[in-house]
Order: structure tokens, then C-alpha cells, then sequence
């Protein structure tokens, strides 16, 4: 934008490198800043989300609302890990990501970013805020990273959150008994006893899958209700039993929490709701 933010953070900080893919824009804003007799500032005329970060303790944005979920997927995939980020985003993106168990938003955003970092809402901002005024309402929030970081393999954790949240509102047990899931798990279950050595139970993928629900009691449990613990405790069981939700065939291997964010992690919008029939 034309500098409002930028010229605050320069007055508190000790550096400070706003990004701006407009040239225009860049240039309003080193103008406005050389007036204040301030050298701290470096603009960088760039597109933020293929520009490499450099290590930074606070991110600070206004950001365009189309970019919410890269940008929150390239923050908190960044390392070294930051100290805290103040971001506004369009109100009902951020309610998805600060939303608690049970709540309606409660989905796959909320839960995959609470893997890396605690959200809290700071202000709501109203759309007549602005000129012009748009035509949504906003939300700042706080996202402070987890410390320790939470190991996880995240292509497992993101195949158990698609099944879990394809059909929020349906029942784990109809979510994992639809065929195609059935079969999938099937198909990685072959590929691990034949990699590991394991024979194969003679048991049916759906008699496994109906045992391994039952034994933590989620069975007749919806995806919105459940927290992160409990998905932590479904997913080391099912991995206990020999079942995984990642090919081990293809990209990073099981139990390898160094590998790569999968791309969706942090998509918006990727949840599903339905009635509660349960396909065989």
C-alpha cells in the first residue's frame, strides 16, 4: 500500500523490509519514509509469496485477501522459526483459523495450524474502516509458533485430517467406511506388510478400520467435535496396526517428520459437510 503500517513499524523498530509487488506503490512508500530521516527501511519490489524470506522475529500485514492461505502456509513452513506474526485477514478466513472444537468453523485450517502455532483473535476491524470500504469485514490475529514444535510425519496427519474433514459432520465411522477410503487404506496397507515383511491380516480392511475406531470410542464420534490430542491418538493407532494414509511408494517415507509440508496443508475451504448415511 501507500506506507500507513510501514511508517509505524520503522518508528519502533530496529529494521524493518516491507515487500510490495507494486513499483508504484514501493516508491510511495520509500518517499513518504526518507521524510522521517529514518534508515532502517529496505523495500523490496517483489511478489512476497515466491520471494525468499530472510530471518525475521515479527511479521507484520495488511495482506491482499487472495493470499491468505499461501501466505499462511509459507509463514509457518519458514525457518528459522519467527517470534510472533500480526496478521488481518478477511474475517471469515480468520474464524477458520482461530475456531475451537465444536465450533462451526472447526476444520481442517484449524486443526493443521494448530500443529505449528496458537491463533488468537486481537480486533475485529468493520469494512467501513476503509476507503473505499469492501465488501467483507476483517480480523487481526496473533500467531505466536509452538515451542517445542510438535513432531509429526504431516503426509500422514494430512491423509488422516482429508478423511476425517471430507464429511465433518458426519460420524468417523461413515466417513472411513466409504469405498474409496477403504480401498486406499487397503492398497497402503498391501505396500507396507510387503516392504516391512508383515503377512496380512485375513481380517477385512473394514473389520481393522471399525476396531481401531472402537478402541478409542470415536466410531459414532463427528470430525468438529474432535481435538488435537485425540486425531494424535487415532493416528498413532492406526499406524500401530500396520495402517497409514501415506503410499509408501511415492514421496517422503512413513514417520519422516522432516519431509515437506504437503502443498494443501493450509488450503482454505477443502471441508465438507453431509447427513449422517454411511456407504458400505
Amino acid at each position: 500500500g501507500t506506507g500507513n503500517l510501514t511508517v509505524k513499524l520503522i518508528e519502533s523498530c530496529k529494521r524493518v523490509i516491507a515487500c510490495e509487488i507494486d513499483p508504484r506503490m514501493a516508491a510511495e512508500v520509500r518517499k513518504r519514509c526518507s521524510g522521517t530521516g529514518r534508515t532502517n527501511l529496505e523495500v523490496r519490489e517483489c511478489d512476497v509469496l515466491k520471494e525468499k524470506w530472510p530471518i525475521f522475529d515479527v511479521c507484520v500485514a495488511n495482506l491482499p485477501y487472495q493470499i491468505s492461505s499461501p501466505f499462511t502456509f509459507k509463514l509457518l513452513a519458514h525457518r528459522p522459526a519467527f517470534r510472533c506474526a500480526v496478521l488481518m485477514f478477511q474475517k471469515e478466513f480468520a474464524e477458520r483459523l482461530i475456531a475451537k472444537v465444536g465450533e462451526s468453523q472447526y476444520g481442517r485450517l484449524a486443526v493443521n495450524t494448530s500443529l505449528f502455532v496458537k491463533v488468537s483473535c486481537v480486533c475485529k476491524v468493520g469494512r467501513m474502516n476503509f476507503t473505499p470500504p469492501p465488501e467483507v469485514d476483517s480480523m487481526v490475529v496473533k500467531i505466536v509458533p509452538r515451542y517445542p514444535p510438535i513432531e509429526v510425519d504431516f503426509r500422514e496427519w494430512d491423509g488422516l485430517m482429508r478423511i476425517c474433514f471430507g464429511r465433518k459432520r458426519k460420524t468417523l465411522r461413515s466417513s472411513f467406511c466409504m469405498t474409496y477410503t477403504l480401498k486406499t487404506l487397503e492398497d497402503n496397507y498391501t505396500t507396507w506388510c510387503a516392504l516391512t515383511g508383515n503377512r496380512p491380516e485375513k481380517k477385512s480392511m473394514k473389520e481393522k478400520v471399525l476396531e481401531v475406531l472402537g478402541s478409542l470410542k470415536l466410531a459414532e464420534q463427528r470430525a468438529i467435535k474432535i481435538d488435537l490430542d485425540t486425531y494424535f491418538k487415532l493416528l498413532l493407532e492406526f499406524n500401530k496396526r500396520g495402517i497409514h494414509f501415506t503410499n509408501m511408494n511415492v514421496g517422503a517415507k512413513i514417520g519422516d517428520s522432516q519431509a515437506a509440508l504437503p502443498d494443501e496443508l493450509f488450503m482454505d475451504g477443502a471441508d465438507g459437510d453431509g447427513d449422517d448415511a454411511m456407504e458400505d
